[in-house]
């Protein structure tokens, strides 16, 4: 098996599976990061996700508390914090802590979607004026001043993040459109697109980070990592039986009725309409599926057409241990 050149990393969304429950998808989150830290994947992403009934993912910095305490070596990390939805300056405390509580093991990476529904969005955000804001940027200037210091005329001077004896986490910025690449190359920032459901071409997101890449006192060069979507499984006919799953589960969510990710048999047994066929053909294109050559060989031809760094895997899988199966028969055939 030849030895792996690519860093490869997990974005865990904790799916909650029928019949299982959001807190067994919790402890399967913590499950499936210490067998990740084994097989030598290079980072750990938590995501944030609202009240989407296949997701349990709510409360990124819990659970990375929770994955770096129950792993080693893998770094662990927010893919990401959705920084509208939270005040910088509790997200400026809450990564130092983390950070001095694992020191060189946790990744900052910010977004600007609300990563829910509009009303649960007003919710999140307090008002609808929130929810319309344009101030990402402001706001990203200003988590790292409560870091780095304001201006001694600004009247946050006087605030600083707490405990401020640990830097800030290394900080990714993410995005699904041609805008995160932009804003991440303007404040001189790790980007990770997300392939496996992005609006843009990955290559021309990444094409215009690079070009636009301003060297900044955290990041002398740019750094790309690309989010990928795979199902593996030891035979073509199980990682396509494994697929029909997430099928289902995508089509529901696009058809705004999601629930928990159903079992390979409720997903053969559902009466499918030329519609859902439609659209499920349709979020193929985002997915690769199949035995783990199959799979490291289409996750080599994204990352390469991307021109990305890294590649961070998403898998939705109803199961548990086919889940880890998955992970494992990737980073085999990688060489990890």
């Amino acid at each position: 098996m030849p030895e792996s050149t690519v860093s490869l990393s997990v974005l865990d969304l904790s799916p909650i599976g029928s019949g299982r429950g959001g807190a067994a998808a919790l402890h399967d989150t913590i499950e499936l990061a210490r067998h990740a830290d084994e097989l030598g994947f290079a980072r750990y992403w938590l995501a944030e996700h609202h009240n989407i009934d296949s997701v349990a993912s709510s409360a990124p910095p819990v659970m990375i508390a929770s994955v770096a305490a129950a792993t080693s070596r893998i770094r662990v990390g927010a893919g990401g914090i959705m920084l509208p939805n939270h005040a910088p300056l509790q997200v400026a405390e809450t990564f130092r802590v983390l950070e001095a509580l694992h020191p060189g093991r946790i990744d900052l990476g910010l977004g600007r979607a609300p990563g829910t529904d509009q009303l649960t969005a007003i919710a999140l955000r307090r008002s609808r004026e929130a929810l319309t804001a344009d101030d990402f940027p402001d706001q990203y200037r200003e988590l790292l001043a409560y870091v780095d210091g304001f201006p001694d005329d600004h009247p946050f001077a006087p605030i600083k993040a707490i405990p401020d004896d640990v830097p800030l986490p290394p900080v990714w910025i993410l995005g699904s459109s041609l805008y995160g690449g932009q804003a991440a190359a303007a404040f001189g920032t790790a980007f990770a697109f997300a392939g496996h459901f992005g609006s843009a071409d990955p290559a021309e997101a990444v094409a215009g980070y690079r070009s636009g890449f301003r060297p900044s006192d955290r990041l002398s060069e740019p750094r790309v990592m690309l989010g990928v979507a795979a199902i593996a499984a030891d035979t073509q006919q199980r990682a396509e039986e494994l697929a029909l799953v997430n099928d289902l589960s995508m089509v529901r969510l696009m058809q705004n009725r999601p629930g928990p990710l159903p079992t390979p048999e409720e997903a053969a047994a559902h009466p499918w309409t030329d519609q859902e066929r439609a659209l499920a053909a349709k979020r193929r294109g985002f997915i690769s599926i199949g035995t783990a050559d199959e799979v490291r060989d289409d996750l080599e031809r994204r990352r390469k057409a991307a021109d990305a760094d890294e590649l961070i895997i998403t898998t939705q899988v109803h199961d548990p241990a086919e889940r880890r199966r998955s992970y494992e028969l990737v980073a085999r055939s990688y060489g990890l």
